[in-house]
């Protein structure tokens, strides 16, 4: 059981592109921190080779003893950032928190919760429980290829997760270290939620705010991610 008061948490944000919310989303993270009186933290940015100017601002941020902030030479993707992250996180429990403004920082002390009171090993942020503040509307392709992916991987690895592709996912960190992973892109999301399920941790969801954003204003994830992700799905399910 972690103990509540003693914790320190480590936030991940892997980044790419992201000049018009980087900003904003450490503004609601530092507020969060307070309200939920966090003071043991560390922020670890990995930018994926913006080259929209986001760089540009990650370098003025730099003075910040709490973040870290560390570059790729070249665009490799989600989970080359969080491997990358990895290899400095120091603290008991890790979110990883979208660099864009969809997931809502004011939901972090749901996510740290089971952690506290029932020994969670990892805590997924779901939305579709419902009891966030809101959801916005998702495209349907989206939600209908959402739900097949998260039936696919309970399918295999017996689970009844509503929300297997969130993007907000906390883990205990030595859990999350207990694997290695390999996935550099989006199909992160089924990797390690398969080869955690078949080490026996226990999982919880919570239910979390979620601002989808349009193409026009940034979303990066499409089709053929959900075909990556069906193959990575079943790929890891089989892989002894």
């Amino acid at each position: 059981m972690i103990n509540r008061d003693k914790f320190k948490l480590s936030i991940v944000i892997p980044c790419y592109n992201e000049k018009n919310t980087i900003e904003n989303i450490l503004k609601k993270i530092d507020k969060s921190l307070k309200d939920y009186k966090i003071s043991k933290y560390e922020i670890i940015i990995v930018d994926d080779f913006s080259n929209d100017g986001t760089n540009k601002i990650l370098k003025n941020l730099a003075f910040d003893e709490k973040i870290q902030i560390y570059y790729h030479d070249n665009n490799l993707g989600k989970g080359a950032a969080i491997h990358t992250a990895l290899k400095y996180i120091t603290g008991d429990i890790t979110i990883i928190q979208d660099a864009d403004l969809e997931y809502d920082p004011s939901d972090y002390y749901k996510l740290l919760l089971p952690f506290f009171e029932a020994n969670a090993d990892i805590v997924y942020g779901s939305r579709f429980l419902g009891g966030g503040k809101y959801v916005r509307i998702h495209f349907f392709w989206h939600y209908l290829a959402n739900k097949i992916l998260t039936f696919m991987c309970n399918l295999f690895i017996n689970l009844n997760l509503t929300d297997m592709e969130t993007g907000y996912k906390a883990f205990k960190t030595s859990v999350l270290k207990s694997i290695n992973l390999k996935e550099k892109s989006f199909s992160f999301e089924p990797e390690v939620t398969i080869k955690l399920a078949k080490k026996k941790y226990k999982f919880f969801e919570v239910p979390v705010t979620y601002n989808g954003r349009s193409y026009e204003e940034g979303k990066k994830i499409g089709l053929k991610d959900a075909f990556i992700a069906l193959k990575t799905i079943i790929f890891y399910s089989f892989m002894r």
